[in-house]
């Protein structure tokens, strides 16, 4: 898309519209990369305590709503210092969110919160084309976590970018089953959440140019997968994945678009004769177990080695520890790049949950 703007002298200038991504994979020019500047531990909620690993639900308890310890904090930072150095050394321009304390306590009609932090921006948005959408996120202590963008958006929609937002969620106790218990190994998967309402974040879906794949999970329902389905209209074609992870949330750890026609997948949750048909002459590649990494409270699963960031179709960011990973990936004729970022895990995610791409340079196509 295309803005028209004036100069002094009345002559049109046609200026691009800086908002311009339709996959995982065309080369990454533009990305916003999140702030761990006040970020707190998040509060007390059954959302919380199902979506995170058990070593760490236990400790979340207890020090939920409290400041992070600042060594977790230091050594997440110089990380993250690391991954954006790395990415504007490969000619990426990198894009920063406002600061939000997650200290501040807010309230609804119904209930109250404090905040929680900005690190993971992939979850509050999808960019689709030169649009960008934000989501009905199921965490209430992130329900104010897109103001810290706002001055970031509005440039872009200034510049000519569609700025669209789902209906803000009530995100009262009637979406939220409070007697939820993960279903043991064999049982029908169940979720934490209902169709009360539409809830989605946008981390579940990811991108194939025309196809989108998304899963269920413990923050996106039915009802905000068809309000996207409806709102995209015939543009697009969203596809459902099952995942059998007990307690589901997010899908760029279960199916990870590497490439056209490549997808990395989770073999513990995805079960590949159960894949949608679009996929049907896509490779799958099967990643080794991860390397075992000990002494941090993560809030994500072990599988998080696979929170990949493309920077094109041959280029992939990996976590350095994760050499097996790593010896995959060049076996499978890419180029990886290894950055530390395991300290990064207790705030909510990796590489792709730490960013959101802003531009990469190609056209919307059907891959499927």
């Amino acid at each position: 898309m295309t803005e028209l703007m004036t100069d002094s002298m009345d002559t049109t200038i046609a200026t691009p519209c800086p908002v311009n991504s339709y996959n995982e994979w065309d080369p990454l020019e533009e990305v916003i990369v999140g702030h761990l500047e006040g970020a707190i531990i998040p509060p007390y909620h059954v959302t919380v305590t199902y979506n995170i690993p058990p070593s760490t639900a236990r400790l979340y308890r207890i020090f939920a709503g409290q400041k992070y310890p600042g060594f977790l904090l230091k050594k997440a930072q110089r990380e993250l210092d690391e991954f954006i150095h790395i990415l504007e050394s490969e000619g990426v321009v990198v894009r920063r969110p406002e600061v939000i304390k997650g200290t501040k306590r807010y309230k609804a009609l119904d209930w109250s919160s404090k905040g929680f932090c900005t690190a993971c921006p992939r979850d509050g948005f999808m960019v689709l084309g030169d649009e960008i959408i934000e989501t009905p996120m199921a965490w209430r202590c992130r329900y104010f976590e897109t103001h810290a963008y706002r001055p970031l958006f509005k440039k872009y929609f200034a510049q000519g970018a569609r700025w669209t937002s789902a209906p803000k969620p009530e995100l009262t106790d009637d979406l939220f089953d409070y007697s939820f218990k993960p279903p043991a190994k064999g049982e029908p998967i169940r979720y934490v959440i209902n169709e009360f309402e539409p809830v989605f974040d946008a981390a579940d879906f990811v991108r194939c140019g025309r196809d989108l794949f998304v899963t269920q999970s413990n923050v996106t329902n039915q009802a905000g997968i068809t309000w996207l389905r409806r709102h995209l209209g015939d543009r697009y074609q969203i596809h459902e994945i099952d995942s059998s992870c007990p307690t589901p949330m997010h899908i760029d750890s279960t199916f990870i678009p590497l490439a056209p026609g490549k997808a990395l997948i989770n073999p513990e949750y995805i079960d590949v004769d159960k894949l949608p048909k679009a996929l049907k002459s896509w490779d799958m590649l099967v990643p080794p177990e991860p390397d075992p990494i000990t002494g941090v409270p993560s809030m994500c699963s072990k599988w998080i080695s696979l929170n990949v960031l493309m920077l094109d179709e041959k280029r992939v960011i990996v976590e350095e520890d994760q050499t097996s990973l790593i010896a995959a990936f060049k076996d499978w004729g890419f180029e990886p790049i290894k950055c530390p970022f395991i300290n990064f895990a207790p705030f909510g995610g990796s590489f792709h949950c730490a960013t959101l791409d802003i531009r990469r340079r190609g056209t919307l196509q059907s891959y499927c």
